[in-house]
C-alpha cells in the first residue's frame, strides 16, 4: 500500500510537471506572438512615415517643378510677344515708308501743287500714320497683355489641376499602403490563432496521453497488488491447511489416547464391579459351586471387555473418519469461501477501473469539446474584429475622399469665380507650349 501511495504522488507530480511545462511553452508562444504583432506595427508605422516622407519631398519637388514650368512659360510668352511686337513695328515702318513714297509719287505727278502744301500734306499725313500706328500698337500691347494675363491664369489652374491629382495619387497610395498593412496584420493574426489552436490541441493531446498512460500504469500496479494479495492468501490458506494436515494426526491421536483412557477407566470401573459381583456370589453359593461361578463370570467379564473393546473401537475409527471429514469440508469451505471472496473483489477492482476508465474518457471529451468551443468563439471573435476593421477602414477611406473631392471642388470653385471675376472665361482649353518647343 505504501508503494502504492508513492506511485500515486509520484503520478500526481508528473502530471502537475507536465502541465506546468505547457503553460511555459504557452506563454512563451504568446510572448513570442505578441512580439510579432509590436514588430508588424512598428514597420507598419515605419512604412507610413517613409511613405509621407516621400510624398513630402514629391510634394515639394512637384511645386517647385510646376513654378520652374510658370516662369518658362511666362518667359517664352514674354520672348514670343516681343518677337511679335518687334514684327509688328517693322511692319509699321515699312508700312509708313511705302504711305510715304506713294504720296511723294502722287505729288510729283502735279506738279502746280505748292511746295508749302505738300509739306503740310505730308505733315497730316505722317501725324494720322504715326496715329494710327500708336492706337494699332498700344492695341497689341493690350491684347499681348492680355494673352500674358489669361495664360498666366490658365497655368496656375492647371497647376491646381495637377496639384489636385497629385494629392488624390498620394491619398490613394497612403489608402491602399494602410489597407495592405491591414490585410497583413490580419492575416497574421489568422496565422497565430492557427498556430495557438495547433499548440492547444496538441497540448491537450500530450496531458490527456500522459494521463492514460498513468491510468494505466495505476491500474496494471493495481491488478498486480490484487494478484499478488490473492495469491498470498491463497498461499496462507494453503499453509494453513497443509499444518492442519500434518497436526491432524496428532490431535486424531489424543482424541484416541483419550477415548482409551476413558475405555481404561471404563475396564477398571467394570473390574470392580466384577469383583464386588464375584465376591457377592461367592459368599452366597455354596463352595462347590465357586469354581462353576467364577468361570462363569470369568467369561462373562471377558465378554463384555470384549465388546466394550469393540465399541470403543469403532467408537475411535468413528471419530477418525468423522475427524478427516469434517477437516476436508472446512477446508473445502474455507477455500470456497476465498475463492468467492477474491473473486468478487477482483469484480469489484475491475468495475472500480472501468469506471476509472469511463471517467477518464468522459473528462477527455469534455476537455476536448471545451477546447473546440474556445476556438471557434476566438476565431468567431477575431473574423468578426476582421469585419470590423476593415469596414472601419473602407469608412475612412470613403471619408477622406469624400472630403479630398469636396474640399478640391471647393478651391477650383473658388478659383473660376476669381478668374470670371477678373474677366476670363474658361481657361481649362488653352494649351501651352512644351519645354523641347522653344
Amino acid at each position: 500500500m505504501s508503494g502504492y501511495k508513492r506511485m500515486r504522488r509520484q503520478h500526481q507530480k508528473q502530471l502537475i510537471a507536465l502541465e506546468n511545462r505547457l503553460k511555459a511553452e504557452m506563454d512563451e508562444l504568446r510572448l513570442r506572438l505578441q512580439k510579432e504583432v509590436e514588430t508588424h506595427a512598428n514597420n507598419t508605422y515605419i512604412e507610413l512615415e517613409r511613405l509621407a516622407k516621400r510624398h513630402a519631398v514629391h510634394t515639394d519637388k512637384e511645386l517647385k517643378a510646376a513654378t520652374a514650368e510658370e516662369k518658362r512659360i511666362q518667359q517664352q510668352i514674354i520672348a514670343q510677344q516681343k518677337k511679335e511686337l518687334t514684327t509688328f513695328l517693322d511692319n509699321q515702318k515699312r508700312e509708313y515708308r511705302l504711305c510715304k513714297e506713294k504720296i511723294k509719287e502722287e505729288m510729283n505727278e502735279d506738279p502746280s501743287t505748292p511746295k508749302e502744301e505738300k509739306q503740310e500734306r505730308l505733315s497730316r499725313h505722317k501725324e494720322t500714320v504715326q496715329r494710327s500706328q500708336a492706337d494699332d500698337e498700344a492695341h497689341l500691347l493690350d491684347q499681348q497683355r492680355l494673352v500674358y494675363d489669361r495664360s498666366c491664369r490658365a497655368m496656375k489652374r492647371r497647376t491646381l489641376v495637377r496639384r489636385h491629382e497629385f494629392e488624390h495619387e498620394q491619398m490613394r497610395e497612403e489608402l491602399n499602403k494602410k489597407k495592405t498593412q491591414k490585410e497583413m496584420e490580419q492575416a497574421l493574426m489568422i496565422r497565430q490563432d492557427e498556430s495557438t489552436q495547433e499548440l492547444e490541441r496538441r497540448q491537450l493531446q500530450t496531458l490527456q496521453r500522459l494521463r492514460v498512460e498513468l491510468i494505466r500504469l495505476q491500474h496494471q500496479t493495481e491488478l498486480e497488488n490484487q494478484e499478488e494479495y490473492n495469491g498470498r492468501r491463497q498461499r496462507e490458506l494453503h499453509r494453513k491447511h497443509a499444518l492442519e494436515q500434518r497436526q491432524q494426526p496428532r490431535n486424531l491421536k489424543m482424541l484416541e489416547m483419550q477415548i482409551k483412557k476413558q475405555f481404561q477407566d471404563t475396564c477398571k470401573v467394570q473390574n470392580k464391579q466384577y469383583k464386588s459381583l464375584r465376591n457377592h456370589q461367592l459368599e452366597v453359593s455354596p463352595k462347590s459351586e465357586h469354581k462353576a461361578i467364577l468361570k462363569s463370570l470369568k467369561e462373562e467379564q471377558t465378554r463384555k471387555l470384549a465388546v466394550l473393546a469393540e465399541q470403543y473401537e469403532q467408537s475411535i475409527n468413528e471419530m477418525m473418519a468423522s475427524q478427516a471429514m469434517r477437516l476436508e469440508e472446512e477446508q473445502q469451505g474455507e477455500c470456497q469461501a476465498l475463492k468467492q471472496q477474491l473473486q468478487q473483489e477482483m469484480e469489484l477492482l475491475d468495475a472500480y477501473q472501468n469506471k476509472t476508465k469511463a471517467q477518464t474518457e468522459a473528462q477527455h471529451e469534455q476537455e476536448l469539446q471545451k477546447l473546440e468551443q474556445e476556438v471557434s468563439l476566438r476565431r468567431a471573435h477575431l473574423e468578426q474584429k476582421i469585419e470590423e476593421e476593415l469596414a472601419s477602414l473602407q469608412k475612412e477611406r470613403t471619408e477622406r475622399i469624400k472630403h479630398l473631392f469636396e474640399r478640391q471642388e471647393r478651391e477650383m470653385d473658388a478659383f473660376d469665380a476669381e478668374s470670371a471675376k477678373l474677366g476670363f472665361g474658361s481657361l481649362g482649353s488653352l494649351d501651352f507650349p512644351k519645354e523641347d518647343d522653344r
